[in-house]
This record gives structure tokens, C-alpha cells and sequence, in this order.
């Protein structure tokens, strides 16, 4: 009669392949919830969607060795100042506006996506919209009617999407929130739009305002 060593036997397999399915278990239930508490708006890389009240800009950071997000003076998206549940509900129609338009079936969103068209991470930030003055309203603008733009007039164009106001602004909402997301420099070599204001001469140059004289 044949003895078979512990090691090899049926009885010590089955157990062990139980005790490591169950382990993995556990330890994938951890890895989620340890997930979900940092991908959660609020949370250290995700801010709130109140983010949005406020200026957001990228500057680099010499010890990470890439560029990270600043959240910076109160500037409120279209000059009006939502509270953490009304920006809440535009953010989330923004997003629900790029999953109804399919927009990562051309576009990459915080990794996910195709990569036809530019990633839409830090779009907010894009310099191809101008001024921080006017990004606003022509990114708005864009969405509604994509096929009138200018820089939509070469190469890959975006079709016109059926998009209405109220989705285009909540869109807008939706990527400036995600701007403000540190993604640990992804996408890399980003150059962001120039958030800085004009000194206050220039200021007072560019609304008309006579620029004082330092006396002699």
C-alpha cells in the first residue's frame, strides 16, 4: 500500500485552495474600500465638487518632478457661487453628459478612453481656449456648436453632439472639477493655461483706468 506525503495529498490541497480564495477575498474587499476612500471627492486627491467655486491651476512641484494642482482664490464657475450639493448635482450632470455623448469613445478621461481626440483631464486648462476671461463661454459655446469653431476646422473634428446649454455648462462644470483631480502627472507634458492675474498697472490699463504717476 502506497503512502501518500502530506504535501501531495487531496485533503491538504483543498484546504489550502480554500484558505487562499478566502484570503484573496478579504484582502480584495480591503484594497476596495482602502480604493474607494481615495478616489472619493473630498478626499486628499479628489477635492469636493465646491472645487469648482475656486481658481485651479498647475505648478511644478521639484520633489514630485511634475506639475500638481493648486487650488487657488475664490472664482466661481459663470460668477455664481454654488454650495457642495448644488455643485454636486452640475458635476454630475456633466459627467453623465459625457457618458450619454460617448465622449471616451474619441476622448480619454483620467486614463480611460480612446485617444482620437485630446485627453479631456485638463481640458480646463487647455491654452487653445485663450484667456481665462473668455474660456468659459467658448468652451460652452464649442460644445453646443462645435462644427462654427475655428480650431475644430482641421484634422479630427468633433461632430455637433446635440448638446444643450444647460448639458454644455454642467460639461464645463464636470471638467473643471476634474482638473482639480491629482492625478500624479498624468497626462505628462501639460502646458496650462495662463491663470495669473496682470499686475495691478496693467489692470488698470486694460479696464481704461488712468495709470498713476509716482511723483518725483
Amino acid at each position: 500500500m502506497s503512502h501518500t506525503e502530506w504535501w501531495a495529498s487531496e485533503s491538504f490541497w483543498r484546504k489550502t485552495a480554500i484558505w487562499v480564495t478566502a484570503g484573496s477575498f478579504v484582502a480584495l474587499i480591503f484594497l476596495t474600500l482602502d480604493s474607494m476612500s481615495a478616489i472619493t471627492a473630498g478626499s486628499t486627491r479628489v477635492p469636493a465638487y465646491s472645487v469648482i467655486n475656486h481658481r485651479i491651476d498647475y505648478v511644478f512641484d521639484e520633489k514630485r518632478n511634475f506639475q500638481v494642482p493648486v487650488i487657488g482664490v475664490e472664482e466661481p464657475l459663470f460668477d455664481q457661487t454654488l454650495t457642495e450639493a448644488e455643485a454636486e448635482a452640475l458635476v454630475s450632470r456633466g459627467k453623465l453628459t459625457t457618458q450619454a455623448k460617448n465622449c471616451m469613445n474619441c476622448h480619454t478621461l483620467l486614463g480611460n478612453g480612446a485617444y482620437y481626440a485630446p485627453d479631456l483631464t485638463k481640458a480646463w486648462l487647455d491654452p487653445s481656449w485663450g484667456s481665462k476671461d473668455v474660456r468659459e463661454q467658448m468652451m460652452v459655446d464649442f460644445l453646443m456648436n462645435p462644427q462654427d469653431r475655428l480650431h475644430n476646422g482641421l484634422g479630427r473634428r468633433m461632430p455637433n453632439l446635440g448638446i444643450t446649454e444647460g448639458e454644455a455648462r454642467a460639461t464645463v462644470a464636470f471638467l473643471k472639477w476634474m482638473a482639480s483631480i491629482d492625478t500624479n502627472g498624468f497626462p505628462a507634458n501639460f502646458t496650462p493655461i495662463d491663470q495669473s492675474d496682470p499686475p495691478a498697472d496693467d489692470a488698470s490699463a486694460a479696464n481704461g483706468s488712468p495709470i498713476p504717476q509716482q511723483g518725483g
